[in-house]
């Protein structure tokens, strides 16, 4: 069997916590002959070393701008370094704060650091994750792989995330950017607290449907589990989607089955109850 992950909220909980059961399963499955790729919105540089080592086959990356298969590369698509240019220049017209995603570092603008703590806060208590009131917040510990000071125009980027000061600045960014993916991000219900910008017409399903066809497998013989709307493409997919718990329900009603949440060892339990280990 070949299972597909999605990351936050599925392999690690929104306060960056790693339950060691999902490590062991992880591992259990890998054992006993099956594979495991994260497929995430992450790009590489925002996986802490500690991900890595639970051991993976591969990574589906910047919600399936990039695919890698035991260390080589089969597709990544980038944003082009006009559409770059494109990009920065509006957001920093608008006085919005972004930081690009690049599989070498996640490269940040001038004062995103200091401005994002207030969404980045209310993202994790939207997620039940710190508890209303909370003062202070690393952001370095909840976005690892944030660079400052380099170079923006880039032709290495995956996507790009930004603060939103209002729902307008999706809307608008909807309207700036047409051969573009615009999205949004954030809180409970996936409430919209940050855009994100990427490369149109890719996603988690289209990213796992190339995989497969370089490893020469069937969908027959794959597992999807995630717990946001961006994960239901690949829930419908795969032969057999999971939900969190803690999912929204639109993600539970597109899963075939549904999981405890994260920090109740429901990635765990899920595979244990259909027996790939």
């Amino acid at each position: 069997m070949i299972v597909f992950t999605d990351v936050d909220g599925t392999l690690y909980d929104y306060s960056g916590h790693l339950p060691q059961s999902a490590v062991e399963a992880i591992r259990k499955m890998r054992k006993n002959g099956h594979k495991v790729f994260m497929v995430t919105g992450r790009s590489k540089a925002e996986n802490k070393q500690e991900l890595w080592d639970i051991g993976f086959d591969g990574m589906i990356g910047g919600n399936g701008s990039y695919v890698e298969a035991e260390d080589q590369a089969i597709m990544h698509q980038t944003i082009g370094r006009e559409q770059c240019r494109h990009i920065v220049d509006w957001l920093n017209g608008r006085g919005l704060d972004f930081y690009e995603e690049c599989n070498d570092g996640l490269y940040a603008s001038k004062h995103f650091v200091k401005n994002v703590a207030e969404p980045l806060k209310n993202y994790m208590i939207g997620k039940n994750q710190i508890a209303q009131g909370t003062e202070t917040l690393q952001v370095d510990l909840v976005i690892h792989g944030l660079v400052e000071g380099q170079e923006l125009y880039r032709d290495d980027v995956n996507k790009v995330s930004f603060i939103l000061h209002s729902y307008d600045d999706y809307l608008e960014a909807v309207k700036e950017f047409p051969d573009l993916k615009v999205g949004t991000w954030g809180g409970r219900d996936e409430q919209a607290l940050f855009g994100d910008i990427g490369v149109r017409d890719v996603d988690k399903a289209k990213a796992i449907q190339l995989l497969l066809d370089h490893l020469g497998a069937s969908r027959e013989d794959t597992f999807a589990i995630g717990d946001a709307s961006v994960d239901i493409p690949m829930l419908q997919y795969c032969k057999i989607g999971i939900a969190v718990g803690s999912g929204s329900e639109e993600v539970k009603a597109a899963a075939d089955y549904v999981t405890d949440d994260v920090d109740q060892d429901g990635f765990y339990k899920a595979f244990k109850h259909f027996g790939l280990f």
